[in-house]
């Protein structure tokens, strides 16, 4: 079990990528872990045969423990019963079972079975190609002949298949022979192998196709996805929020014009440099900080039983997937410039989606900024994240007539909607601190003092 952050004590595999037995390459996805925070893939760290799985999914053991063993085709090594939750490096075999000696199935030879072929077989399933996992053997006992592989041979030959789609059929161990093609005259692309070896995800992407279109869920098409993984943490983070603290929510509007007229300028003149690109996300992370250094116990977390008020502001950004929304942190926001806010932001985010966060890129928040300024909504009820004080939900930026200066004007609105455990910060104090932020974002010329 990999140490994927400085407080990470406990891993649970959620899945495994490759079956007991069947061949990997270096850098291969090998397995996920869930923490209590994110999930992450794991890579093979070498080529070889996934000789035995000791650690099965939804199974929880401590970060150093054995969760499979990588062998060589044909190596001669020790199986090991049940998981192993001593540290991998420790070499110790105090209260282990007594491992059982066994031969690892050679490349490309079918896990589960006897494993048997003929040497004659080998050799002419290695010249054609053939997965001898995908043979079936009519010699004695089951024994795999020349025979058997040319009659595979022939079969698939006789399959139209993309290149693309073979290739990853032979990755997965695949017998493309099951397959029913849906390209042109029936050949087999891609997309079914996926739905093959992927089916939940082709199941939800049609039920959310059907619901974005209007139409109801069919009985006639029924569609279950497990909870587990990275929305099964959001869930028990979200309840466990909800349950264990006292949300109330304040609401409010700030006149972001000239907010707005800075980011819009500032793009201008900038338009060929990226490091120079800003968002109004970036102006909110930085105002937001301004405000929690005026308003401290604002930035503060609660265990229940202490109340810790933070010198530094450690900004928790909510990034939308597709799975769900991540939390990642933007440690020591308050001692950032613009710039520097949007850079590391981005790099964040990206990390984010394309899920590479860690752990402790997820730890340490002090106060999250949830943004829906691309949707239609103007308010909502943000959830705070477990142990933190505050969150700040984003509504988009719409243009209202504002009366100023006792004339009817057009000016760039956004709602703000800061939801806070009201066990930890009393309302009064609260409506200070968004007071405040207002304030900030009418003005952003007082962010430089």
């Amino acid at each position: 079990m990999p140490k994927l952050g400085l407080t990470m004590k406990t891993g649970k595999v959620s899945k495994w990528f490759v079956a007991e037995g069947a061949a990997v390459k270096q850098g291969d996805d090998l397995f996920e872990v869930e923490t209590d925070k994110i999930t992450n893939k794991v890579e093979s760290p070498a080529d070889g045969v996934l000789f035995q799985i000791v650690v099965q999914p939804k199974q929880e053991v401590s970060v150093g423990a054995v969760l499979g063993i990588l062998a060589q085709p044909g190596e001669n090594i020790a199986r090991v019963d049940g998981a192993s939750d001593s540290p991998a490096s420790s070499g110790s075999e105090a209260g282990a079972p007594k491992p059982e000696k066994t031969n690892a199935p050679a490349a490309g030879q079918p896990s589960g079975t006897s494993g048997i072929a003929s040497p004659a077989a080998r050799r002419l399933a290695r010249e054609l190609g053939i997965d001898l996992g995908c043979v079936t053997g009519t010699g004695p006992d089951g024994r795999i002949v020349e025979g058997d592989v040319r009659a595979r041979h022939e079969l698939v030959g006789k399959i139209r298949i993309t290149p693309l789609a073979a290739a990853v059929a032979a990755k997965a161990g695949l017998d493309i022979s099951t397959l029913t093609g849906t390209g042109e005259s029936g050949k087999i692309v891609r997309e079914d192998v996926d739905r093959v070896l992927h089916p939940e995800k082709f199941a939800a992407a049609a039920q959310s196709s059907r619901l974005s279109s209007g139409q109801p869920a069919s009985a006639d098409v029924p569609c279950s996805v497990p909870m587990e993984g990275m929305r099964k943490i959001i869930a028990d983070n979200m309840m466990g929020s909800l349950q264990n603290s006292a949300q109330l929510t304040l609401v409010s509007e700030a006149d972001v014009t000239a907010c707005v007229d800075v980011i819009n300028d500032f793009k201008s003149r900038n338009r060929r440099n990226k490091d120079f690109r800003l968002s109004m996300n970036d102006v909110l992370i930085l105002a937001v900080s301004k405000a929690l250094k005026k308003h401290p116990r604002m930035n503060a977390t609660f265990d229940g039983a202490t109340i810790t008020r933070h010198a530094e502001v450690h900004m928790g950004v909510a990034v939308a997937l597709p799975e769900g929304l991540m939390v990642p942190v933007l440690h020591n926001a308050d001692r950032l410039g613009l710039l520097d806010i949007a850079k590391e932001a981005r790099l964040l985010a990206g990390r984010a989606r394309k899920g590479e966060l860690t752990p402790d890129d997820m730890s340490g928040g002090t106060f999250t900024i949830t943004n829906m300024a691309h949707s239609v909504v103007d308010f909502f009820t943000p959830i705070l994240k477990p142990g933190e004080t505050g969150i700040l939900g984003v509504g988009r930026v719409v243009e209202k007539p504002v009366i100023r200066c006792g004339a009817i004007v057009a000016r760039s609105m956004m709602g703000l909607s800061l939801t806070f455990d009201h066990r930890v910060e009393d309302g009064a104090p609260a409506a200070e601190f968004l007071k405040t932020l207002v304030e900030y974002l009418s003005e952003p010329a007082l962010l430089l003092f």
